[in-house]
């Protein structure tokens, strides 16, 4: 009882911020003009400053496991090719970027490191995930949503020109690149005035995001796409976690912060990232919307279960 408390704790604000959008939205407080200046705001600016500070951060050589980062790596990868290839196959070319983005990409950095938090006292092996897995989450996330744009420039007479141009120009993974960058190469942290600064800034993405989601939010819309968006879901909250959970603890022995970390990466809330990326890149966002609202809601309760299960074999 007390870790689903926790969790709905972490997970319920979210959905709440949501909520208030959405109320604040059908008043006329926030309307499509502020919306999408908002979605410029977190995709240009804050995001990518998140992004940076996250990495740039890291402490990598004390806690480096490359057994582990290979792990999640790989895993991630498989996750969104094997998804890629299925969704092209039986979803309309429109559909297949947010469908595939929401459903393998997590809040890792945002509502999963909290999570690793509160059981541990420390974020554990969190930075090598979030290193393993995230820089994969938004490359594959700019590939996925050019592939389904309206206008789809995959499909011009120069496409892996569109493609690499549209990757190098994309702020997210500029923010990723910069901040690895610094991180390997810099030797001294941050002036303390220019970490502040910076993560005010930071600090606005995920509530500004939110409240952009709840706004813009359009139930008709998500009703009609309702199946997409279910089966998105529970890939999302219960479907990769059971392939690669097994993987992690028979093949490869991983246990306790490992573990978590792993199951933060496979199966927390998809991030509100993908909403803000994919109406960015000419995609609608209703796909997008649907699903962080639905894994959201339920989160707390897949999450916790999944704790629940792993506690009672002993290995966390």
């Amino acid at each position: 009882m007390k870790d689903l408390f926790f969790s709905l704790q972490v997970t319920m604000p979210v959905f709440l911020v949501m909520l208030c959008g959405y109320f604040l939205g059908k008043k006329g407080f926030l309307t499509r003009e502020f919306c999408k200046t908002a979605d410029q705001l977190v995709f240009r600016i804050t995001l990518p400053c998140l992004l940076f500070l996250d990495l740039a951060q890291m402490d990598l050589q004390q806690s480096f496991d490359i057994r582990f980062v290979l792990f999640c790596f790989g895993a991630t990868l498989l996750s969104i090719l094997t998804l890629w290839f299925f969704s092209a196959h039986f979803l309309p070319r429109q559909e297949v970027g947010e469908f595939v983005q929401a459903s393998y990409r997590s809040s890792a950095a945002i509502l999963g490191t909290a999570f690793i938090v509160n059981m541990y006292g420390s974020c554990g092996m969190a930075p090598l995930m979030i290193l393993s897995s995230v820089p994969l989450f938004n490359i594959f996330a700019v590939l996925v949503l050019l592939y389904s744009q309206p206008t789809n420039e995959l499909h011009s007479k120069a496409p892996l020109k569109k493609a690499v141009k549209g990757i190098a120009k994309n702020p997210i993974i500029l923010g990723i690149l910069a901040g690895a960058l610094y991180q390997l190469f810099v030797p001294i942290s941050l002036p303390t005035i220019v970490q502040k600064t910076m993560r005010s800034v930071a600090q606005i993405s995920t509530p500004l995001a939110l409240l952009s989601i709840g706004a813009c939010f359009e139930g008709t819309k998500v009703i009609k796409k309702i199946k997409p968006t279910i089966v998105a879901s529970l890939i999302k909250l219960v479907l990769l976690a059971s392939i690669f959970l097994p993987i992690a603890i028979f093949q490869f022995g991983f246990r306790q912060q490992q573990l978590i970390a792993i199951l933060v990466m496979l199966c927390s809330p998809t991030t509100p990232t993908c909403y803000i990326m994919a109406k960015n890149m000419g995609n609608e966002g209703t796909i997008s919307s649907g699903v962080i609202a639905l894994t959201t809601l339920l989160s707390s309760l897949t999450f916790t279960a999944w704790i629940f299960l792993l506690k009672m074999a002993g290995l966390v």
